[in-house]
């Protein structure tokens, strides 16, 4: 074994080595957190948090369905799908322009798109509760969305507009030979070709948006409207709080994401890899 291959060995192993802590680390809170979801708070409480349900208690996630869980998912689905599908069109239209396109503003818009992702999102909390208000949005889904959207763009454009300029443009000019026009490039060549960085883009904004709290907090009261990241204070009592059943919600809640996580790993990771090695 040549030095080199012996420090490719060490360097791999000390990679794996540093990998499966940070595995552990994230997949331990993950753990006692379904475990204890099956338990009663008596039997938490009196044994610890280290123990496993035995029996196992599935009554609590049956209260939490009977008391209205899946309305507030139903909700946060809605609200995430109408939301994803308005940022992917809008990033996808605004993104080809900025990449395929030399035009005297082109320099300006980007470096405001670039400069919106500086603005934090508490600050416009105010603003956009009086906006909402105004237009009679209060108190909706429709509350949710346009907010929603608009944080998600100027990462979102960013990074598809850095995605597009790496495709040839070779591909677009023989298209446009053949005799296709700018709508054809658009539909028939780039978005085929972006759609490892779209899907990285929904599967990411997503997951934001599904836990999203401070806007969902602000904008929605009435208990019927709300969504899921609001079920938490839902299921806790006026005085008392049952844990197991919250981690019953929380578990219920990630669930989703988790399955996302796994069925569109292949496209995530994909996208990523492009995205870093193209640009």
């Amino acid at each position: 074994m040549t030095k080199e291959q012996l420090k490719s060995k060490i360097a791999w192993g000390v990679a794996i080595f540093f990998a499966c802590i940070m595995l552990v680390l994230t997949l331990t809170p993950f753990f006692f957190m379904i475990m204890n979801s099956f338990r009663k708070q008596f039997d938490m409480l009196q044994q610890g948090v280290f123990h496993l349900p035995h029996p196992w208690y599935f009554d609590n996630y049956i209260n939490v369905v009977k008391n209205g869980f899946f309305g507030y998912f139903l909700r946060s689905v809605i609200v995430v799908g109408i939301s994803l599908a308005l940022m992917l069109i809008i990033s996808a239209f605004a993104a080809y322009p900025l990449s395929r396109m030399n035009f005297k503003l082109n320099p300006l818009i980007y470096a405001t798109i670039v400069a919106m992702m500086s603005v934090p999102m508490h600050v416009t909390l105010i603003p956009i509760f009086k906006l909402t208000t105004a237009i009679g949005f209060y108190d909706s889904l429709k509350a949710l969305i346009g907010p929603y959207v608009a944080f998600a763009l100027p990462m979102s454009v960013f990074i598809l507009t850095a995605f597009m300029k790496t495709i040839p443009k070779e591909v677009e000019e023989s298209a446009e030979i053949d005799g296709c026009n700018r709508f054809q490039n658009f539909f028939k060549i780039i978005l085929p070709l972006s759609k490892s960085g779209l899907s990285t883009l929904a599967i990411y904004n997503g997951v934001s948006m599904w836990n999203e709290f401070a806007f969902a907090n602000t904008l929605l009261i009435t208990p019927a409207k709300k969504t899921l990241p609001l079920a938490l204070g839902q299921f806790k009592g006026e005085h008392s709080l049952d844990i197991p059943i919250i981690l019953a919600v929380l578990t219920l809640s990630v669930l989703p994401m988790i399955i996302l996580f796994i069925v569109f790993q292949d496209k995530l990771v994909k996208g990523m890899m492009a995205g870093a090695v193209k640009g």
